[in-house]
């Protein structure tokens, strides 16, 4: 969804030239639209005098429409050959004519470097920096979505109205169905009579295909098919085979869709679509996957060195049950490609026994116990702007009652990502809910929890509502050491706010005072102390830009650091956290590379080389960081969206979990579990622990569920088109056997929820030799918010010898001696002992889990 990967997938049209890396980089834009009559009013309003980025905006159906049409330096040999045509003696500042392409028409500006430092390339900030090369194969685009922004950008709204979102909810279903009507227009109106027959038999092609596309957004993959083939068949007549080979590729990956619902949704259980199939994952209605196969293996018959239909070639036979046998042995993808480094046992998927399989589109997720009871609670957003949020309260028997109504949540609507925190310090968590990433600014809101089992929207008059802003990423922390618990958010195309908690309900954004205002298009925000001087500390996931590190300078301004500090990297990056993967007391930095390819994340798991970023992982040296990736074995190339990590097996090291994916329907790779081993290295055991959904992976959380020790991985899955909502996961942990401890911190100076607060454990391993465990209060991650309260393995220690926390707004510590295991426990801030929290464990009824 991002305009760089809508530009160059338009431009190769699903079939991604060679590159040459000698080729030049120009700087461009575009406008794309779906009829003649469209290009040539727009090309008459620029010959005009009408500025191209504003046309962009208003007209352009490009998902780069939102930044005036910029998509970044480009190699020429990245183009399709008649777009390099047209650019022949363009000179920067000048525009091309249209030109036609099988999706649309383009029209493309090359930048001036004047242009450089307009507002409406703040996308770049630093002129230093360009994107990284993109010399690899794109995902192939089947989903719709920027037609479908196309129409939502273009239909009328009345101002103010993505304050309001119900109207927002309604305002968008109304564009999805007057741009449908308009195509189908379209194509039964009588064309021109000037107009040859190879160019009317062209604008069919490409209405045909605009029409698939929305129709494969909406999930409706009979209508879409019968377009594509349209499109196909107009192809053909045409004679133009290079199109025609590529909707070969296009129709291969509508009827895998096709399988995928007549199968994986429409006879849903807990085995489907989790990488490797068992038998009980394999589809019985198998029409769309053989269709899928007779695409594929044309294709790959003029293309044979493709890797992502190669893939997807091999999981259609896998769904078929005819894997690995029945797969041609120049295009096999062989079952030890995908085998754990380390053996593990099984986790297994309760959602459906639960009621906790929640069908939804892609969204986040908190972990919390909202009303106090010593249970924790499940909410889910999804992004769809007409779903409400889902409240999940855990009974502490085993099962769970949807208590949105309840609670006044169901008319709030929407939501790509959630997070909670205590921002009124009354012992109650509250949920922050943020919306329009990836697409339009639509308001965030702000939940008080009452106490009393409901929540209030107090977005208004707490300050949040205004400006709106698109975004899905923002970090709960007490910046100012005040006690009160501040909000950093992190905006796309947009300054980042950081909203001061005023300690009366109400916040002021201080962004530009405190110099951290700097535009970008981010991903993920994240607070921690890196340097461990009490303040936390912002690092700032971009797309298409150099990362930010903001060092807290402890007088209510930062210094942007992270050139200096080596942690800029990736260019094209998304989910991000500070952890002591390491435990030596130092906060480490994770920053996942987001990289929109089948074929390089396939590339990247049969061990060849990649051209693409990978993974990053900056170990704290105490003072400036050292990249380890390649080290510690993450130098791999995944597509992760939301993530999170978490002591799956309690020994005291945290792991990781990528929940991966892209718009598109053919981003079918499985979602990874990452074990650490030790702090030395992180191993792949997504196999081995049966947790590797192919559905789009969004909101994770990771947390003692149950109330056992054994913590549970909960993955919001679905993508981002009504079409393609999906079951959320529940992966019950199989017991590792070994000890932990669960702290409830709570803050009387330090914010209520102790947000910030440093823990650290002395315990004696098996040989008796001495070890720490360090852990930081944070909800982990930056997509899917993890319990507060803190679940810590201790491997086979039996007991702690000290439990030491470090207070960040008193500057206090608290030492304990002595700390038996498996238990929970509340400590106060300035308090001298700690409570015994009673606690039960969650007993789930014997059942035959394997069959669900």
């Amino acid at each position: 969804m991002t305009s760089r990967r809508e530009f160059l997938g338009i431009m190769a049209w699903t079939l991604f030239p060679s590159q040459d890396e000698k080729s030049p980089q120009i700087g461009l834009r575009i406008i794309r639209v779906n009829t003649r009559p469209e290009a040539e009013d727009i090309l008459r309003r620029l010959k005009s005098g009408e500025p191209f980025e504003g046309l962009a905006k208003q007209f352009s159906i490009d998902a780069s429409a939102l930044g005036g049409g910029d998509i970044g330096k480009v190699r020429l040999s990245a183009l399709r050959p008649e777009l390099q045509r047209a650019l022949q003696g363009i000179a920067p500042g000048q525009f091309t004519g249209f030109v036609a392409t099988p999706s649309g028409y383009v029209i493309l500006k090359v930048v001036a470097e004047s242009e450089a430092g307009r507002e409406e390339n703040l996308v770049y900030p630093r002129q230093a920096v360009q994107p990284a090369p993109l010399n690899y194969q794109l995902v192939t685009s089947v989903i719709g979505d920027s037609e479908v922004e196309g129409f939502f950008r273009r239909f009328p709204k009345p101002p103010g109205y993505e304050q309001d979102l119900k109207l927002v909810c309604e305002t968008r279903h109304r564009a999805i169905e007057a741009g449908i009507l308009q195509l189908q227009s379209e194509l039964a109106a009588t064309p021109p009579a000037q107009l040859a027959v190879q160019e009317i038999n062209d604008t069919k092609m490409r209405t045909h295909y605009a029409l698939a596309q929305v129709f494969s957004y909406q999930g409706e993959m009979e209508k879409a098919i019968e377009h594509f083939q349209a499109a196909y068949d107009l192809a053909a007549a045409s004679g133009v085979k290079e199109y025609q080979l590529s909707l070969e590729k296009v129709l291969g990956i509508a009827e895998l869709r096709r399988g995928e619902l007549d199968n994986c949704l429409h006879h849903h259980n807990a085995s489907m679509c989790v990488l490797p199939l068992r038998r009980e994952a394999q589809h019985r209605l198998t029409s769309g996957s053989e269709n899928a196969v007779r695409h594929f293996l044309k294709y790959l018959d003029q293309n044979p060195d493709d890797w992502e239909e190669k893939w997807l070639l091999n999981l259609a036979f896998m769904t078929l049950g005819e894997y690995p046998e029945k797969v041609p042995k120049n295009y096999l993808i062989t079952p030890q490609t995908f085998e754990s480094e380390e053996k593990i046992a099984p986790f297994q998927d309760v959602a459906p026994f639960l009621g906790l399989d929640i069908f939804n589109t892609a969204g986040g997720v908190i972990m919390e116990d909202f009303d106090n009871d010593g249970y924790l609670d499940i909410v889910i957003s999804g992004m769809e702007p007409c779903q409400p949020l889902r409240y999940f309260h855990n009974n502490g028997d085993g099962t769970f009652t949807d208590r949105a109504t309840q609670a006044g949540l169901t008319g709030e609507l929407g939501g790509l990502n959630i997070i909670q925190g205590d921002y009124n310090n009354d012992g109650w968590m509250d949920i922050l809910v943020l919306r329009g990433g990836w697409l339009t600014p639509v308001r965030k809101s702000l939940l008080r929890n009452n106490g009393n089992g409901t929540f209030t929207d107090v977005t208004r008059q707490a300050g949040l509502a205004e400006p709106a802003r698109a975004t899905q990423t923002a970090v709960w922390a007490d910046f100012d050491n005040d006690g009160w618990l501040d909000l950093f958010v992190g905006n796309e195309n947009a300054p980042p706010q950081l909203f001061h908690n005023n300690g009366d309900g109400t916040f002021t954004d201080i962004a530009r005072a405190a110099g951290v205002d700097q535009t970008a298009y981010t991903k993920a925000v994240v607070a921690g102390d890196y340097d461990n001087d009490r303040y936390p500390d912002i690092y700032m996931s971009n797309y298409r830009q150099e990362n930010l590190l903001y060092h807290n300078n402890r007088d209510g301004t930062f210094t942007e650091v992270a050139r200096e500090l080596g942690v800029e990297r990736p260019i094209l990056s998304f989910p991000a956290w500070f952890f002591d993967y390491d435990n030596d007391g130092r906060l480490d930095l994770f920053v996942s590379s987001y990289i929109v390819s089948v074929a390089e994340v396939m590339r990247s798991y049969l061990g060849l080389a990649v051209q693409a970023e990978t993974l990053k992982l900056y170990k704290n040296m105490g003072g400036t960081f050292r990249d380890v990736t390649k080290e510690v074995g993450l130098d791999r190339v995944f597509m992760p969206m939301g993530a999170n990590f978490g002591d799956i097996d309690n020994d005291g090291f945290l792991d990781f979990y990528l929940g991966t994916g892209s718009p598109s329907y053919a981003s079918l790779v499985p979602n990874v579990l990452f074990k650490n081993q030790a702090g030395k290295r992180f191993v792949d055991v997504t196999a081995a622990s049966a947790t590797g959904s192919l559905q789009k992976g969004h909101g994770v959380a990771i947390g003692n569920l149950f109330n056992d020790g054994s913590p549970v991985i909960f993955a919001e899955l679905g993508g981002m088109a009504p079409g393609d909502a999906y079951y959320s996961a529940l992966f019950r942990n199989p017991h590792s056997g070994n000890n932990w401890i669960d702290l409830k911190l709570v803050g009387v100076k330090t914010n209520r929820a102790a947000i910030g607060a440093r823990i650290r454990l002395t315990l004696h391993d098996e040989q008796g030799k001495p070890r720490c465990v360090y852990k930081h209060v944070t909800s982990g991650g930056s997509f899917g918010a993890s319990p507060l309260e803190q679940h810590i393995g201790v491997g086979r220690a039996r007991r702690i010898e000290t439990l030491e926390i470090d207070w960040p707004t008193s500057g206090t510590r608290q030492v304990f001696s002595a700390v038996g295991v498996n238990q929970f426990l509340e400590v106060k801030e300035f308090a001298k002992t700690y409570s015994q929290l009673n606690r039960h464990a969650v007993k789930l009824p014997a059942t035959n889990w394997l069959i669900l």
